[in-house]
C-alpha cells in the first residue's frame, strides 16, 4: 500500500509450490479506498471467494492506515524492507543479490536465501525527485508524460561528459557516456525534451552509482531493480551502460513493479505452510 495506490498479488498454495496469480495495480484518492478497490477487483478477476483466502499480508507506507480486518479477514503487517528482499530474490531467481526499490525515494536491501534481508539505507533521490523537479522545470508532474517527451531529448545538451573535459579514458571506451556532471553542460537552447531526459538520467545514474557502491561492499554483482520507476523506458539504457562500465549485473525482472508486494505474499505463504 502506498499513499493512494495499492498493488495486490496472490499465491495459490494448494500444490507443493507457490503458484503466482497475476498482480494488479489500483489507484484511488486515499489508501483505504485503494485497498478495498484492489481487493474487490482482484477477487472478482480471479473468481475467488473470501473463504478461499488463507492470509492477507500488507506492506508499504500506506499499511499504517489499516487498523482493522478487511472483509472480516485479519491483516498481518510485513516490514517493507523484508518484503523488498524476498520479492527481489523471487523475481530474479538469484540466491544472493542487492535489491533496489525505486519508489518516491530509493531503498537498498541485501538479500540472501535463508537469511533475513538487511536494510542498507538508500537515497532520497527517486520518483519524487523526478516529479518535483519536472513540475518546477517543465510544468509537468506525470511520470509517463515526462518519459514520453524525453524520448526525443538530447543528453548532450544537458550533461557534461568525461570526453568534454579530458582526452583520457577513465574507463576505456566510455568517455562519451560517463557523466562528469549532471546538468553541467545545459544549453541555452535545450528543449523541454532535453531537460526531461536530463532529469531522468540524473535520477537513474544517482540510484545506479549508490547501488554499485553498496554491491561492492558485499562483493556481489547482481543488482535487482524493483519499484514503479522500473517502468520508465529510459531506465534500461542507463543501467545497461552502468553494467558495462562497472562490471555489474543490473536486471529489471518481469513484475519488477510488484517486487515488495510479492515478497509480502511469500512471507504469508511460508507462515501458512509452516502450520502443517
Amino acid at each position: 500500500m502506498g499513499g493512494s495506490t495499492t498493488k495486490i498479488v496472490g499465491f495459490d498454495i494448494s500444490g507443493e509450490e507457490n503458484l503466482l496469480i497475476e498482480p494488479i495495480f489500483v489507484r484511488a484518492t486515499d489508501p483505504i479506498t485503494s485497498i478495498y478497490g484492489a481487493f474487490g477487483k482482484f477477487t472478482d478477476i480471479n473468481d475467488l471467494e473470501l473463504s478461499d483466502i488463507a492470509r492477507v499480508m500488507i506492506t508499504g507506507a500506506g499499511s499504517s492506515y489499516v487498523t482493522k480486518s478487511i472483509y472480516s479477514l485479519k491483516c498481518e503487517l510485513i516490514k517493507e524492507f523484508r518484503s523488498i528482499g524476498l520479492g527481489g530474490l523471487y523475481l530474479s531467481e538469484f540466491d544472493r543479490a542487492l535489491v533496489v526499490s525505486m519508489g518516491t525515494g530509493t531503498a537498498l536491501v541485501y538479500a540472501e536465501d535463508g537469511k533475513e534481508p538487511e536494510y542498507l539505507g538508500g537515497t532520497g533521490v527517486g520518483g519524487g525527485t523526478l516529479v518535483g523537479l519536472s513540475k518546477q522545470m517543465l510544468g509537468m508532474n506525470n511520470v509517463e508524460h515526462i518519459a514520453d517527451i524525453a524520448r526525443d531529448g538530447d543528453i548532450r545538451k544537458i550533461d557534461l561528459k568525461i570526453c568534454d573535459i579530458t582526452n583520457q579514458d577513465i574507463i576505456p571506451g566510455y568517455s562519451d557516456v560517463m557523466t562528469a556532471s549532471n546538468f553541467g553542460k545545459i544549453s541555452d537552447i535545450a528543449t523541454k525534451n532535453d531537460i526531461a531526459l536530463g532529469l531522468i538520467n540524473m535520477v537513474f545514474e544517482t540510484i545506479g552509482m549508490v547501488s554499485v557502491f553498496a554491491a561492492r561492499n558485499f562483493d556481489i554483482k547482481n543488482i535487482v531493480l524493483t519499484g514503479n520507476l522500473t517502468s520508465v523506458p529510459q531506465s534500461a539504457e542507463v543501467f545497461a551502460n552502468l553494467n558495462k562500465m562497472f562490471g555489474m549485473n543490473f536486471i529489471i525482472p518481469k513484475y519488477s513493479q510488484f517486487g515488495p508486494v510479492i515478497g509480502a505474499a511469500l512471507a504469508g505463504c511460508d507462515m501458512e505452510r509452516s502450520k502443517d
